[in-house]
């Protein structure tokens, strides 16, 4: 058998810990540092005078964060692999000999990096990620606030559509501050409440006021306006995170694009801002991507997409495309687990399927009726994932064709299928008047 070639004698391996970091350089005898930042940098300075040039390293939660970012301002090559790529032999598990292991299969030439993001993106992923965990939380505290008026028999929150809306919150602090007259707080609704729901809201205004609900309603709103707090001063260090990117937004900026709804950062021409750092591509003329989507996309995967060599690549990365397993004639499927690319398009697919006039909603609902609602909303969201790369990429702008028109296409297909069908068994195809 011929032996594997040996790239590079000196490829270093890590595995990486939260308390300590196992080396080893050329599949030698690991070496033991500990993760203070003291440490970390005793580590760069050795791997210095060991000469290495090229590191690998497994995804390990965010402990590999800090040596990573170190390692790469040493002007190393550093690789973060997947750890379900490199498994070790069974029960030869430990941290010494998955450093040693590391190493050997990267001198070999083995191993293959994961995508990192470069550092600005990184900075963006972080306030962009942290924005989300706030959102949840305050989401929670709704909740909170809703439970608190269902014991009081309030119903406020099963008469409006959003109890965190305009007129539900100034409900909400209407009776935290002691108003307890329902005529008084219905006044507070906004015109089309008034005018469509006003005795179902005032009657839902009638309950119980006890003090231990009236205490942790207060306490809910309190939670939820420190999120609203925390959310804005993320969206203020997202603002100088883009212009560091793309600059400010010019003056005479064009009409803003599809905002996506309550939860979109509150920053001044962000729509301008985006399409800016996208080189002037504008991907929210995709179906369901508005500037938040857009903008939580670009905090995953930048704006350069040219790192996947195709659109399939791209979606086989985000886990929307089905992986496939081979062994010997034997084929079958394999299941991917989404990222959270495939899942924010997951969420963009679900609305996109529910128009009634697009080429995608009629896409979705043709596959939904075949194959049930999960695989056309995974079938939809890899369509516009592999839309979004194109766009990246080559700059194709989508056009919609319309309803009609896909519906046309797919009675063609339809047809060449039994067309086929028929040859097969020596049969003819005869077409009749369809009933008026």
């Amino acid at each position: 058998m011929k032996a594997l070639p040996i790239l590079d004698e000196l490829a270093c391996g890590i595995d990486v810990g939260s308390q300590r970091v196992h080396i080893s350089v050329g599949g030698q005898a690991p070496r033991v540092f500990g993760t203070m930042t003291r440490d970390v940098q005793e580590v760069v300075a050795w791997l210095r005078e060991q000469g290495v040039r090229t590191v690998a390293m497994e995804a390990t939660g965010v402990y590999w964060m800090c040596l990573y970012a170190a390692l790469q301002a040493a002007g190393m090559q550093v690789l973060v692999v997947n750890g379900r790529h490199v498994r070790n032999l069974p029960g030869r598990k430990t941290d010494m000999a998955d450093s040693q292991w590391l190493a050997t299969l990267h001198a070999h030439g083995l191993l293959r990096s994961g995508f990192v993001p470069p550092p600005q993106i990184r900075q963006l992923q972080d306030y962009m990620r942290l924005r989300q965990d706030h959102i949840s939380l305050a989401a929670s505290h709704v909740q909170h606030m809703q439970k608190a008026l269902e014991r009081m028999n309030i119903k406020l929150h099963d008469v409006i559509s959003d109890l965190s809306g305009v007129s539900g919150m100034k409900i909400v602090r209407a009776i935290v501050a002691g108003e307890r007259q329902p005529e008084q707080l219905l006044q507070l609704c906004d015109v089309q409440i008034k005018k469509n729901k006003a005795e179902r809201v005032r009657e839902s205004l009638r309950g119980t006021w006890q003090a231990e609900h009236l205490f942790a309603l207060r306490q809910a709103l309190q939670a939820w306006d420190f999120y609203q707090a925390q959310i804005l001063e993320c969206d203020q260090q997202i603002e100088q995170v883009l212009q560091q990117l793309g600059g400010p937004p010019p003056q005479d900026a064009p009409k803003p694009g599809k905002s996506g709804g309550a939860n979109t950062p509150r920053i001044h021409g962000l729509h301008q801002m985006l399409v800016q750092i996208c080189g002037g591509k504008d991907p929210t003329s995709v179906p369901g991507m508005a500037d938040h989507s857009l903008l939580r996309a670009i905090s995953e995967v930048g704006v350069d997409l040219s790192k996947w060599p195709s659109e399939k690549h791209f979606a086989a990365w985000t886990g929307l495309a089905p992986g496939t397993a081979q062994s010997g004639k034997r084929r079958r499927n394999q299941a991917r687990q989404t990222n959270r690319v495939g899942q924010l398009f997951c969420t963009l697919a679900r609305s996109v399927g529910n128009s009634v006039d697009t080429a995608f909603g009629g896409f979705y609902r043709r596959l939904k009726a075949r194959r049930g609602g999960l695989v056309a909303n995974k079938a939809l969201a890899r369509k516009l994932a592999v839309m979004f790369w194109q766009m990246m990429v080559h700059g194709v702008q989508y056009v919609e064709h319309g309803l009609k028109k896909y519906e046309v296409r797919a009675a063609l297909s339809e047809q060449r299928v039994l067309q086929k069908l028929a040859r097969k068994h020596g049969l003819q195809l005869v077409p009749c008047a369809l009933a008026s």
